[in-house]
């Protein structure tokens, strides 16, 4: 079953955010919650999210384009989750829990990666 909101009038402003929105969320092929099967905890990757966006914010990235809260339905039910876009996802990486072998390896490649540019 769909919903469908309708209203008499809209507002072209909307209307065009709306758009956009659905264009960025299209650039976002990864979900926070697939962290959860390389280790990381829900509390981890809530964590990490939110540094993450800290991180976009203070940079001057503009993080809707990035990061986009949705709900996900896994085996124990319906969570919340996040829609990333590749930035989105290295930066959660980035601000994830070190001592976890998956995110340490992650850092590490980027900075060989920059490093031998």
């Amino acid at each position: 079953m769909e919903l469908a909101i309708f209203t008499k009038t809209y507002d072209i402003a909307d209307t065009v955010q709306n758009f956009m929105d659905v264009y960025y969320a299209t650039h976002m092929k990864h979900l926070a919650s697939e962290l959860l099967e390389k280790g990381l905890s829900p509390s981890q990757i809530s964590d990490a999210v939110s540094a993450a966006i800290k991180v976009a914010n203070s940079s001057g990235i503009e993080a809707h384009k990035h990061f986009m809260p949705v709900f996900s339905g896994l085996k124990d039910g319906i969570i919340q989750d996040c829609k990333l876009s590749d930035l989105g996802y290295g930066l959660v990486m980035m601000n994830a829990d070190p001592s976890l072998p998956v995110v340490s390896e992650f850092q590490v490649d980027i900075l060989n990666d920059y490093l031998n540019k």
